[in-house]
């Protein structure tokens, strides 16, 4: 980060209203923490995007979660949300959720199979 935008002790000087331009993820939002976001091919021009989000498309090479971004980019996750919806609607990433199906207990004579393949060994 250039110095003077960046204080040790303070963090970034541009405040995360800022980034957003007062926007807020809206409540109907189907981007939640674990939501994996990857970054589609394109050869459009990166023109009216902020730095956020050139860093979320250049992370985002490989699907990251929601969650994942916000460490990288070392912002609020709200800012990502945000941020990830634009690039959404402009066309330049996809979402996954994860998976709504519950996941079912493995059967308990496959675990005691394994816990005595182990005991053997």
């Amino acid at each position: 980060m250039e110095e003077e935008w960046y204080d040790d002790d303070a963090g970034p000087l541009v405040r995360p209203y800022a980034i957003t331009r007062g926007r807020i993820p809206a409540s109907d939002a189907t981007l939640d923490l674990s939501t994996q976001v990857m970054a589609l091919r394109t050869t459009r021009e990166p023109t009216g995007l902020t730095p956020e989000h050139r860093s979320i498309l250049d992370l985002c090479r490989q699907p990251l979660s929601v969650a994942e971004l916000a460490v990288y980019v070392k912002t609020p996750i709200a800012v990502i949300k945000v941020l990830c919806n634009d690039l959404i609607e402009r066309g330049d990433v996809i979402v996954r959720s994860p998976s709504t199906q519950p996941m079912q207990a493995p059967d308990r004579e496959l675990l005691q199979a394994v816990l005595d393949g182990l005991t053997k060994l």
